[in-house]
């Protein structure tokens, strides 16, 4: 009996202090700070396919991104849905191209209620208007044309250095508890940039100087242009909703011809039927499809910013240098 009522004491002596150590853990594990993947991940709507991947290479783990215009839309054209006034609403954050690119875009964030703060990735970049931009623009072309600010400021790598930095800061402002991670992100997302900067100058250096002219569906390469000096010429403006007139159409068949333009490229986002014509009537081959406003689907050449830069160089110098 003497025993089993020592056994009994020591067991409750060994419950006792197995408690005591349980409540002590649990009180540690209240106290210790949630990790990232724990923590609720910020929401985060950019308005197109292209902003979107910028934003997550920033954000990583720590951000669920939202895109309005996904992979092969159009912006210029894109008509917002209850969805998306839902979206905006329910976000913390929102990124917006801004020069213009999402016309749309004021009145969603208006009609949605949104508390989110709403970030413009390209803001700090020299931005320019179309007709002062002196690549691949014929001056009879923009009679009577009213100028249009260019919103396609990420052809230009060098400008998507800036949009990370504004991602950046505006990720840390809505997160600052993420600022270490954040920043860490943006570091080595910059230096892929670097390397990808690099890799575009060098294929163009392979192409001889007189063969660096290209047709496109509308002007969506002129940073593109003023940044690595390929000539860009289009029979439609900055915006894909504008109509080429048959003066426009007419002027680049002539232009072509007259500088033997090494080829024509169409757009994704692009009806191709315009740049199919021009092709025929000029007989001068078709060097492919390009990205200009969207990337592909994930599964495609150009699901990320980075493959649809290394994919249009790729198509540009290949079709130059023949």
């Amino acid at each position: 009996m003497k025993f089993q009522s020592k056994d009994r004491a020591m067991l409750t002596k060994r419950n006792v202090i197995t408690s005591v150590f349980g409540f002590a853990i649990a009180a540690c594990l209240a106290a210790a700070p949630a990790s990232a993947q724990d923590a609720p991940k910020k929401k985060v709507v950019a308005t197109f396919s292209i902003l979107g991947d910028l934003v997550r290479n920033v954000g990583g783990d720590r951000i669920d991104v939202s895109v309005l215009v996904g992979p092969d839309g159009d912006t210029h054209v894109y008509s917002p849905s209850p969805a998306d006034a839902r979206s905006i609403k329910d976000a913390d954050i929102v990124f917006q191209n801004g020069l213009k690119f999402e016309g749309w875009m004021e009145r969603l964030v208006s009609s949605s209620g949104t508390k989110a703060s709403v970030v413009t990735a390209s803001t700090g970049i020299e931005a320019f208007e179309e007709a002062d931009d002196d690549h691949g623009h014929d001056a009879a072309k923009h009679a009577g044309h009213d100028h249009e600010t260019d919103p396609h400021a990420w052809q230009s790598v060098p400008n998507v250095k800036i949009y990370v930095a504004n991602i950046r800061d505006g990720l840390i402002a809505a997160d600052p508890e993420g600022k270490t991670a954040y920043e860490e992100n943006a570091s080595a997302y910059l230096a892929k940039l670097d390397r990808l900067d690099a890799d575009i100058r060098a294929a163009i250096g392979n192409i001889p100087q007189e063969k660096r002219k290209i047709i496109t569906n509308h002007d969506a390469f002129g940073y593109f242009a003023r940044e690595y000096g390929i000539e860009f010429i289009a029979p439609q403006g900055v915006s894909s909703d504008a109509e080429a007139s048959a003066r426009d159409v007419a002027n680049i068949i002539r232009q072509i011809k007259k500088e033997k333009i090494a080829a024509v490229f169409i757009e994704t986002i692009s009806d191709p039927r315009l740049m199919e014509r021009i092709a025929r009537e000029t007989k001068v081959g078709i060097g492919g499809r390009v990205y200009s406003d969207s990337l592909s689907s994930a599964d495609g050449p150009a699901g990320t910013y980075i493959d649809m830069m290394n994919y249009n160089i790729k198509a540009f110098a290949s079709a130059l240098t023949k």
